[in-house]
């Protein structure tokens, strides 16, 4: 980066920074802090909402999932309108009636303590989780432009957002998001502009994109029925429906966003601007990803997009060895790049046919080089596509737009790990500390303990993003964490709203077999973790609804 790409970075981050604490307003009470007094425009919600959601894994991540398998992955979003209607008619008008500050307190009037603080913990620990994801995938970013260890780099991210955290409570959050929202979306649209001007001048977008087609990276609707495939049309339509129902229903980073709104419909209409605008930003990002697929048709890739195990090879015993598998590479691709110049040229399937087999000759030579870094570093799960975009930002944009994208991811990360810590604290301070040890201390004092408590998940979870970035594609690995808890989550609110039959002991029973549940079939089946929601939902319920005649008790109304 450049001295226009440093300057572009430090002046965003400060302008959001001030200016989101500049929009704090009784940040030193409990309601203030917590949930803006519950004063929040729906569309700065909406836009909060979504930013939360286009985090740096989802710049990082998705468009290294377009890059790898194309537009298969907005399947996993089909089902979110759907669950965003049903929420809109069922969790959101029972929460803001309730007017609680965590979903989980809501659980204690209809159930019991201990269904609270079950919910309560579990939520903890599984978005514990997935912040430490979220830490990392801006990590493995600077980690290539500063050349640092990731260690260092988690470090440089995680504990100045979560001093940030600690001072700008939610609404400095929210409002934080509304300018990442622009950012982001101005980014990747002027990253778009690039990689369509860096195209031949022979090669159109649409015989590019029929190139890319030609090897399934246009194929964005699969309607094979597997439940042990990850992405098609039903594991979205029906898994997606469940995890983004699970997510939004049951997960308090999210519920704490629409409880800020002023009123029950302007909460409906914030969820409801996500619903339909989610996809097409997703379209977007996944097709940016396929963009740079195609980029690299014609101007000479990396073998290797992480260029630390680049060197390592380039500089080990290997050395032989890779740099026989780098003469292959380089042969391949210009046999490649001529094939995809032909079919883009004549578009007939011939040409897309010999395409397609130089493009395979490519895939294999480089998956001998994954395999090389595999039995070098000793990185059995090894993976390289959360690198593909990193490196094209920092290799082939222009001196500002390299600034502007880094900004956006680094704006991206503090939103949403500030709104994630944000929630954890919130959970710890209300549903355990307040409920369970200091009931009736000061305001200031819970204000402090939150502090504390944020310190304390801030620090938990840029320990976890030290290990998150060889897990795989990290949208799928953020994903995969929430969708072993969501489900279960979801269906103890389920049984909370749609039945007063179920007493507490049935309902805690049912949460725990629901658990036990996923559990079972994340590890000894193939299924796909998309449909772990389906059955956590559907396991809680039923076991609530059948043990509730075995164990009859005088339910109570929340």
């Amino acid at each position: 980066m450049r001295a226009l790409d440093w300057a572009i970075v430090v002046a965003y981050l400060v302008w959001v920074i001030a200016d989101g604490i500049r929009r704090t307003k009784r940040a030193n009470e409990i309601e203030g802090y917590f949930l803006a007094n519950r004063s929040l425009p729906w569309w700065a919600v909406g836009l909060s909402v979504m930013a939360t959601q286009l985090s740096a894994i989802t710049l990082v991540g998705t468009t290294g999932q377009g890059y790898a398998d194309g537009l298969l992955f907005v399947q996993f979003y089909f089902g979110l309108p759907l669950a965003m209607i049903v929420l809109c008619l069922t969790v959101v008008p029972f929460f803001h009636r309730a007017k609680v500050y965590t979903a989980y307190e809501f659980l204690e009037r209809r159930f019991d303590p201990k269904t609270r603080s079950l919910t309560s913990f579990l939520f903890l620990v599984q978005r514990c989780l997935a912040c430490g994801v979220v830490i990392s995938a801006p990590a493995v970013i600077l980690s290539i432009v500063l050349g640092w260890s990731l260690t260092f780099t988690v470090l440089l991210i995680g504990v100045p957002t979560t001093l940030y955290t600690m001072v700008g409570g939610v609404q400095a959050v929210t409002w934080a998001d509304v300018k990442q929202m622009g950012v982001i979306v101005g980014g990747v649209l002027a990253t778009v502009v690039v990689l369509i001007m860096g195209l031949p001048d022979e090669v159109s977008v649409g015989a590019a994109l029929q190139t890319a087609g030609a090897v399934g990276r246009m194929q964005a609707v699969d309607f094979t029925f597997d439940v042990t495939r990850d992405f098609t049309f039903w594991s979205g339509l029906i898994g997606g429906m469940f995890l983004a129902m699970g997510y939004f229903g049951a997960d308090q980073s999210q519920v704490q966003r629409y409880l800020t709104a002023k009123s029950v419909n302007q909460a409906r209409s914030s969820l409801l601007m996500s619903a339909y605008v989610k996809i097409p930003l997703q379209v977007l990002i996944l097709l940016t990803g396929v963009l740079v697929f195609c980029f690299y048709l014609y101007t000479p890739p990396p073998m290797l997009f992480n260029p630390k195990h680049e060197r390592v090879l380039a500089e080990g015993p290997a050395a032989p060895q890779y740099q026989a598998l780098e003469g292959e590479f380089g042969a391949a691709f210009e046999r490649r790049r001529a094939a995809a110049l032909s079919a883009a040229a004549t578009e007939s399937e011939q040409d897309k046919a010999a395409f397609a087999a130089a493009d395979a000759d490519v895939k294999r030579i480089r998956d001998r080089a994954l395999m090389l870094v595999r039995e070098t570093t000793g990185d059995v799960d090894y993976s390289d596509v959360n690198y593909v975009f990193p490196t094209f930002v920092l290799t082939q944009l222009p001196m500002g737009l390299v600034g502007l994208m880094i900004a956006a991811i680094l704006a991206a990360v503090m939103s949403t790990v500030a709104a994630e810590l944000n929630s954890l604290s919130t959970a710890t301070i209300i549903d355990f500390y307040k409920r369970h040890f200091r009931k009736t201390e000061s305001e200031t004092h819970y204000l402090r303990a939150s502090w504390v408590a944020t310190a304390m998940w801030g620090t938990f979870a840029t320990i976890v993003a030290t290990y998150a970035t060889s897990l795989g594609a990290l949208i799928v690995v953020v994903n995969q964490i929430g969708s072993f808890f969501y489900g279960s989550l979801f269906g103890i609110f389920v049984l909370a709203m749609g039945t007063t039959r179920v007493g507490a002991n049935a309902a805690f029973i049912a949460l725990l077999t629901g658990m036990a549940t996923v559990a079972m079939v994340g590890f000894a089946t193939n299924v796909s973790w998309l449909w772990q929601n389906v059955v956590g939902t559907v396991v809680v319920v039923a076991a609530g609804v059948l043990l509730s005649y075995v164990l009859p008790e005088k339910a109570k109304s929340a």
